[in-house]
Parts: structure tokens; C-alpha cells; sequence
């Protein structure tokens, strides 16, 4: 069953579905080092440079289809993407998805990151009847040396619920753990939210 894309208000951002219009905000972002490292993906990264947002635009812009609502979080003004957030895998395991997400450089130290991961996961929780996904469980995983994953997923309100050995692997060969974090729909809402 493919999902219906979906748009989500939030405070100065939107949450909405990628075009190939944000290829050069992508560009950009994938110049940056630690979105590179973090969140490209393999296939991309074997990519050359000035293919790479392209290819990494590919397989998400038609997500919805696949069970996978990627969005764009842009600025709600003029719609310039800022950075992405994702709820893959959706259904899966029954009521469940996994959650991603990355800020450009430019738009980080406004806590985008964690607005948006908390928008995406209220959406998620609303019931089908309501335009939500009706899920109960999200998951997210990152290394533990990326540190700033960790800020983002507490701030949304995702728990820490233990540590998986020797988990991320890097193009290199590089394994590091990994924190896993869950928030259930019955969980209280992400401070500030």
C-alpha cells in the first residue's frame, strides 16, 4: 500500500514531499562533511560529487510510493529546503517505521532537526482516519560519536533504549556503536512541543 504524500505545518517550516527542484539545495548539503558521512549512503557516496544530490534525490522523491514518507523541511516563506526528514519502512513490522533526518549547515543551531523529527512523529502517530500514518513505535539509530544526532532524537523525544555493538559501518570499514532510541505514541509529547 503506498502512502498519500502529506504536507505538515511547523511554526516558520514545512514539512513536504522532495521535488527535483531541491537538487541544488541537496548539492549543497552534500558538500558538507558530516552529511556525507552520516546520512548519504553508500550508493551515493560511490557516486561522483556533482551527480550525488541526483542520485540521492532518485530513491526519495518516489518514496512515497515504497512506503517511505521522505520529506523535505524547508523554510515555509520561500520553500528553500534546509534539510530532510524521513519515516521509513512504514508498516514493515506491524505499527512501526524508522525515522531519519539531517540539517544543512546553514540552517543548524535552531533546533530544525529536532521541530521537524517531532512534527514527523506526531504525524505518524495520528490515526489513518485523521491523514496520519496510526503508527505506535518509531525507531532511530546513529553512531554515538555523532553527537549531535543524539541532541536531536532526546530533544524529540525519543528515549534511549540501549546501545548496539559495533553497529554503523562506514564506507571505509570504520564500525562504530550505535544508540537506538524509540517514542511510542503514548509517550509524553517532546518537551517544548
Amino acid at each position: 500500500m503506498a502512502l498519500t504524500p502529506a504536507r505538515i505545518e511547523v511554526d516558520e517550516l514545512v514539512l513536504r514531499p522532495l521535488t527535483v527542484a531541491d537538487e541544488p539545495a541537496v548539492a549543497q548539503a552534500l558538500t558538507d562533511p558530516d552529511v556525507l558521512r552520516w546520512t548519504a549512503g553508500t550508493a551515493v557516496l560511490r557516486t561522483p560529487s556533482e551527480k550525488r544530490a541526483l542520485k540521492w534525490l532518485e530513491t526519495r522523491i518516489d518514496g512515497w510510493s515504497r512506503n517511505n514518507a521522505v520529506f523535505a523541511i524547508a523554510e515555509a516563506t520561500t520553500d528553500v529546503l534546509l534539510g530532510s526528514v524521513s519515516v521509513r519502512d512504514v508498516y514493515r513490522v506491524p505499527d512501526q517505521a524508522v525515522v531519519a533526518y539531517w540539517v544543512s549547515p546553514v540552517a543548524r543551531g535552531r533546533g530544525i532537526a529536532a521541530r521537524a523529527l517531532d512534527a514527523a512523529a506526531r504525524w505518524s502517530f495520528q490515526p489513518r482516519a485523521e491523514g496520519g500514518l496510526g503508527l505506535h513505535r518509531l525507531s532511530l539509530d546513529h553512531a554515538l560519536v555523532n553527537v549531535g544526532s543524539c541532541r536531536v532524537a532526546t530533544r524529540a523525544g525519543f528515549l534511549l533504549e540501549g546501545t548496539m555493538r559495533e553497529y554503523y559501518v562506514e564506507l571505509d570499514g570504520r564500525r562504530h556503536d550505535s544508540h537506538l532510541h524509540a517514542r511510542l505514541a503514548t509517550d509524553q509529547p517532546a518537551a517544548g512541543s
